[in-house]
C-alpha cells in the first residue's frame, strides 16, 4: 500500500494538474448543459474580485489560447448566434476586439467550406455537443382509404416493370408516382361462359404484357340442362348471378380505366338469355354483351398470342368450352403483325362444348366405346369445315404446332406433371408432345369417377366433363396431327384486356394511335 504522504507535492497554487483538468472538464460539461448560459459561480467570483478558474492561466488571454480557439469554431458553425456568453471571457473579448475581429472575419470567411465538410462527414465522425441531423425522406401523401392504399402499393411494386431511369428523391419523385402509376391505367375484362364465370383486373406493364392486379374465377354451368330446354334454368341464373355480384364488388373497389364484360355461348343459343342479361343489370349493375362466335374466336387468339413463338409458321389454336368449341387456323408469313390475330385465315365455331357432350353421353362412367363414340360426333362437325391443308402438318417440323387452351388440356398438362395442387405458373405455356398426351388421356379414361374426382387437378367440379373435352380434342389432333402442343392457361379475359391496352396505345407512347382494321377472315357466319 502507498503512503498517502508520499508522491508530488502540490504547485503554488493550491490545485494540482489532475485538479485542474477536472475542473476545465467540469466547466466545459456545465456549459453543454447550459447551451451558451452564464455561469453564476464564475460570474460571481470575477464580481467580487476573486480569481476564478480561467484567471489562473493566463496564456488562454492570448489570441490563439484554447479558449479563443473554441469560441472561432463556434462561431464558424454559427454557435456565436445562439446565446449568452461565459464571463469569464467577456473581459478578455473587450481587450482584444481587434484580434477577435479579424478571427471573426476569418471564420465568416471560411466558414462556407469548413461547415460544408462537416455537413458531409457529420454521419462519418460526429460533432460532440450536437445531435446528428436526420435525412429528410419525400413526403408522399397518404391515400383516402384502403382501396387506394392497395393501390398505391401496386403502383409502387410496378415501377420496376417499367423499368423507368432512376429520378432524384422529393417532389420529383413524387410526381413520376403520381403522373406515371396512377389508378386510371388498370383494366377488367369479364368472361361468362357456358361453364365458368371469369374476372381479370390488369395492369400494362412492358411491350405486349400486363400485371394482374385482381382476379376470379368460379365453376356456375350457365349451360346445364340447355341442350334439353333451351332455356337457361332457374339454379343456373341464380348460380352465376350471385358469382357476378362477387365481380361487381371487386370492380367497385377499383378505379378502372376501361373494362368489356362479355357473355358466350350459353346466353347465345339460350331463348331466355337476353332475359337473363337483364336481371343482371338490375341485380349487380353490370352490363354484359353477347358476342359472336367470330369475335369469341378472335379473342382466344389475342390472348395466347405470347406463346407462338417466332419460329412458328402455322399454328391451330383451339379453346374447348363449355358449350362450344371455336378453332383457328393462322399462318404467319415473314412479316409478323403485333396481332395474331390479323394472321387468321380460315375458322370455325363447333357447337358443342364440354357440358353438352357430356349431357348427351354421360361423363360420370365413360367407357372406351362411349369415348370413342364421341369422338367420332366431332369428327363428323369438323369434316364440314372447309380448310385447305396445313403446311407442316403430320410430319416432325418445327413450323408447325397445336395450342390449346382450355380446362381440358390444362387439366392434361397438371396431371401429366402430377402436381399435389394445379399450380397455374408451372402449366401456362408447357409443351406436351404427342404420345404424352396420348398417354394422359388413356390414363384418364381408366380411372373411374371417384378416381378422377380425387386428382387435385380435376376435382369433383371437373370429373364429369373432362373425358368429353378429351374427346373433342382427339378429334383436333386427327384432324390435323402434330408432334407436340402447347398448353395455354388463358383464353378470352387476356385477349380482351390485350386488345383493349393496344387500341388506347399504352405499350406505343408518342406514337400516332392509327384505327385498327382487322382482315378479313373466312369461316361459317352461323
Amino acid at each position: 500500500m502507498s503512503d498517502p504522504d508520499s508522491g508530488k507535492a502540490p504547485q503554488a497554487d493550491g490545485a494540482s494538474e489532475a485538479e485542474r483538468r477536472k475542473a476545465k472538464s467540469s466547466r466545459r460539461a456545465k456549459r453543454k448543459r447550459s447551451h451558451g448560459r452564464p455561469n453564476a459561480h464564475s460570474a460571481e467570483a470575477s464580481q467580487a474580485g476573486k480569481p476564478g478558474p480561467a484567471a489562473t492561466r493566463p496564456a488562454e488571454d492570448e489570441a490563439g489560447s484554447p479558449a479563443k480557439k473554441r469560441k472561432r469554431r463556434r462561431r464558424a458553425r454559427g454557435g456565436a448566434q445562439s446565446g449568452g456568453q461565459h464571463p469569464s471571457t467577456t473581459q478578455q473579448q473587450a481587450q482584444s476586439a481587434p484580434e477577435l475581429r479579424a478571427a471573426a472575419d476569418h471564420g465568416h470567411a471560411s466558414s462556407h467550406k469548413s461547415g460544408k465538410s462537416r455537413r458531409k462527414h457529420r454521419s462519418k465522425r460526429g460533432l460532440q455537443g450536437r445531435p446528428l441531423a436526420h435525412e429528410k425522406t419525400p413526403h408522399i401523401a397518404a391515400p383516402a382509404n384502403t382501396a387506394d392504399a392497395s393501390q398505391a402499393q401496386i403502383h409502387g411494386d410496378h415501377r420496376h416493370d417499367r423499368q423507368t431511369p432512376p429520378q432524384r428523391e422529393g417532389h420529383a419523385h413524387q410526381q413520376r408516382g403520381e403522373a406515371e402509376f396512377r389508378p386510371a391505367d388498370l383494366y377488367a375484362a369479364l368472361d361468362l361462359g357456358t361453364n365458368n364465370c371469369r374476372l381479370l383486373i390488369a395492369q400494362p406493364t412492358r411491350p405486349g404484357q400486363f400485371r394482374v392486379i385482381d382476379a376470379f374465377s368460379r365453376i356456375v354451368r350457365l349451360g346445364e340442362g340447355l341442350g334439353a330446354s333451351g332455356r337457361l334454368s332457374g339454379d343456373a341464373m341464380d348460380r352465376a348471378v350471385e358469382a357476378l355480384r362477387i365481380c361487381a364488388a371487386k370492380l367497385k373497389t377499383r378505379e378502372i380505366r376501361r373494362m368489356r364484360l362479355i357473355a358466350t355461348e350459353a346466353c347465345r343459343a339460350a331463348d331466355n338469355g337476353e332475359a337473363f342479361l337483364e336481371r343482371v343489370i338490375a341485380e349487380t349493375g353490370l352490363q354484359l354483351e353477347i358476342i359472336d362466335r367470330e369475335t369469341e374466336a378472335r379473342l382466344a387468339v389475342s390472348g395466347c398470342s405470347s406463346l407462338v413463338g417466332p419460329e412458328a409458321r402455322s399454328v391451330v389454336l383451339f379453346d374447348i368450352g363449355g358449350g362450344s368449341s371455336e378453332i383457328a387456323v393462322i399462318r404467319i408469313g415473314e412479316n409478323r403483325s403485333s396481332r395474331l390475330a390479323n394472321h387468321i385465315t380460315h375458322w370455325t365455331s363447333l357447337p358443342v362444348g364440354v357440358v353438352t357432350l357430356s349431357e348427351r353421353h354421360g361423363g360420370r362412367d365413360v367407357t372406351p366405346e362411349l369415348f370413342e363414340t364421341m369422338v367420332c360426333e366431332v369428327q363428323r362437325m369438323l369434316e364440314h369445315f372447309d380448310c385447305p391443308p396445313v403446311q407442316g402438318a403430320a410430319r416432325d417440323s418445327a413450323d408447325f404446332h397445336l395450342i390449346g387452351t382450355s380446362g381440358t388440356v390444362t387439366t392434361l398438362a397438371g396431371v401429366h406433371l402430377d402436381l399435389p395442387r394445379y399450380d397455374r405458373r408451372r402449366v401456362d405455356g408447357v409443351w406436351l408432345s404427342d404420345d404424352e398426351v396420348s398417354a394422359m388421356q388413356a390414363k384418364l379414361l381408366s380411372w373411374d369417377f371417384a378416381g378422377r374426382a380425387a386428382n387435385p387437378c380435376i376435382g369433383p367440379d371437373r370429373a364429369d366433363l373432362v373425358l368429353a373435352g378429351c374427346a373433342i380434342l382427339e378429334a383436333i389432333r386427327r384432324r390435323w396431327p402434330s408432334p407436340r402442343m402447347r398448353v395455354a392457361d388463358r383464353g378470352l379475359r387476356e385477349g380482351l384486356l390485350t386488345d383493349m391496352m393496344a387500341d388506347d396505345g399504352v405499350w406505343r407512347r408518342g406514337r400516332s394511335r392509327r384505327g385498327h382494321r382487322p382482315r378479313d377472315i373466312k369461316g361459317p357466319q352461323a
